[in-house]
């Protein structure tokens, strides 16, 4: 091949790159035009004579995802077993608009397995207790009934179930792994650095079943949830909470489907054709029309346009520092810093169902919230299943706070958690060696491969004892109180959303209606608009992003050069856990 040939085959191979990379990008965009028209025209309509079908299964979270318009089908496919995610700001949405929208005739509760936490089934049976008051017929049959759910379902006009099914009323149990036997067998000491005595996530590691303290905590909440289901229950179905506790005891979930009937903790036993004889009578309509949950979910409420806003800002899960898929601090802050330029946002509920997380993250959130307080917007936290530790932390600075009664809170405390692999390094025969330039420059690997020793354990309390310092100063600055009244009531200790009104951790037991109608009563303002952070992203947006991954194309290599970079270095930075 001469000289002048090389160039020309260069430059044809160019221009068939280009082709082709013109060729996919045109395909793409056509794909996405018509996937976009899909997706535009797969809004639902409201017809006259429906029934809304609460369908109470799945996993409830605070925000639900967009409507996706293949769910349905990948439902159906052979070997598709995914639990569906049902977000609670859904279901609220959709029973506002059964309560008040002339074409949905009344709602039917089906199934009753849906996983969710005690707070949030309360603020569930709140709004439907609220949506009664409309005169419109609210019925649930299902197969089976959990606890939570049934206390939820108990508020309907009439309980069905299947002949065959069953309702698993049988009292409340908290159970524990603990690892520590198993721990000792491979060699693992695991080295705990922790301030609170009721701070029980460590004791799986170093203890074989629960501390004094921990039965007297977990005790007194498992007592007061099931104290609030049964309440409940008993004034929805005007059964005595001695009976309750009665049936109860005689384990309900073994019992015939006839026994239910006759203790009046359900009204019939009926196959699901017959519930739809009754909604036919009920609607007068042999062919009246029903919605789900995500098609309703998509019609808009009354438009509202009013120039000042509340922004209710969602922290849901495990408080982490930069990644992760609950609460992760960096984004959070950003989700804060676009509230915070706006200048139409008045005040902000902040919805807190965080069981806590990384101490660095909290107190960075934390800071966030005060920035928006410096700027004059009032801020209201709205406490859901949970709100402890690190949530709790975020959760302090606020101007005023709601729980539901079952909400679990408080957990003011801090540990570290440090394995130890020493004893398992001599099992397998691994040896240890290096070089350092400054004293404790080994002390991370130390820490892990051959344990710290008095001095270095006693250096790494002390970190723990500064952020349970700087914790417990932060919540007394909001709670205004003392940091030594804080410390008699922290120490680790969980506490249910009812206790913690009394002891002053909250200020009013409420859900997320109360603590708007609160932030703005606190902005000054009679008229305003919800606008919710962060944005949900619509379905078309998702699959855009999932063809875009450069961002984590470049983490990836750049995780992949620090994993194989040499010499290592380990550190232990922002190691403790407040949760």
């Amino acid at each position: 091949m001469n000289n002048q040939e090389q160039p020309k085959k260069k430059m044809n191979g160019c221009l068939k790159a280009i082709l082709i990379c013109v060729g996919i990008y045109i395909l793409f965009s056509v794909l996405s035009g018509i996937l976009l028209g899909i997706l535009m025209s797969s809004g639902a309509t409201l017809e006259d004579n429906t029934v809304y079908v609460l369908n109470m299964k799945g996993v409830l979270m605070e925000q639900g995802p967009e409507d996706n318009p293949f769910a349905s089908l990948a439902g159906e496919m052979p070997g598709y077993n995914a639990q569906e995610t049902v977000g609670l700001d859904d279901l609220l949405h959709n029973i506002r608009m059964a309560k008040e929208n002339d074409k949905i005739k009344g709602v039917l509760l089906e199934n009753g397995e849906m996983q969710m936490g005690f707070a949030s089934a309360k603020a569930l049976r709140d709004a439907l207790t609220d949506y009664k008051e409309s005169g419109k017929f609210l019925l649930a049959y299902s197969s089976g009934y959990t606890a939570t759910n049934y206390y939820v379902a108990s508020v309907a006009d009439s309980l069905y179930l299947n002949p065959t099914g069953m309702v698993d009323w049988n009292g409340l149990s908290a159970n524990k792994m603990y690892f520590k036997r198993l721990l000792d067998k491979i060699g693992v000491d695991m080295q705990v650095l922790k301030v609170g005595t009721f701070k029980s996530a460590v004791e799986p590691y170093i203890l074989t079943g629960m501390s004094d303290a921990d039965k007297k905590q977990t005790m007194q909440y498992v007592e007061g949830l099931w104290d609030e289901l049964v309440q409940g229950v008993a004034e929805s179905r005007n059964i005595s909470t001695e009976k309750l506790n009665e049936y109860a005891d005689m384990y309900m979930g073994l019992k015939p489907a006839e026994t239910y009937v006759e203790n009046g903790m359900i009204d019939r036993l009926l196959y699901k054709e017959d519930v739809d004889s009754i909604l036919m009578k009920l609607t007068g309509d042999n062919d009246y029309n029903t919605i789900s949950t995500s098609a309703l979910a998509t019609i808009p409420e009354k438009a509202n346009t009013k120039e000042n806003k509340i922004v209710v800002l969602y922290a849901e899960g495990e408080i982490t520092d930069d990644n992760g898929d609950g609460i992760v601090g960096t984004k959070m802050l950003k989700e804060i810093t676009k509230i915070r330029k706006r200048d139409d946002v008045k005040a902000v509920v902040l919805r807190v169902n965080s069981p806590g997380g990384s101490a660095d993250a909290s107190e960075q959130i934390w800071h966030g919230v005060q920035t928006l307080r410096k700027k004059g917007l009032p801020v209201v936290v709205s406490m859901g299943d949970y709100a402890a530790s690190g949530g709790y932390y975020i959760s302090c600075g606020s101007d005023y706070i709601f729980a539901e009664p079952g909400t679990l809170t408080g957990s003011i405390g801090i540990f570290g958690l440090v394995p130890n692999l020493n004893g398992i390094r001599n099992t397998v025969g691994l040896d240890i060696d290096g070089i350092k330039t400054n004293k404790y420059s080994d002390l991370a690997a130390n820490a892990f491969y051959k344990g710290m020793n008095e001095q270095e354990r006693a250096m790494m309390q002390q970190m723990v004892e500064r952020g349970y310092d700087l914790f417990t100063r932060r919540c007394a600055e909001g709670r205004h109180t003392t940091q030594d009244k804080i410390k008699a009531i922290g120490e680790g200790r969980v506490w249910l959303g009812k206790d913690a009104v009394d002891i002053g951790l909250v200020d009013e037991l409420g859900g997320m209606e109360q603590a708007i109608r609160k932030a703005a009563g606190l902005a000054g303002i009679d008229e305003y608009e919800l606008t919710y952070y962060p944005r949900k992203k619509d379905f078309y947006t998702q699959l855009l992003e999932a063809f875009d991954n450069t961002d984590e194309e470049e983490k990836m290599v750049m995780k992949l050069k620090e994993l194989c970079s040499e010499p290592r270095v380990m550190t232990l930075m922002n190691f403790p856990e407040i949760k």
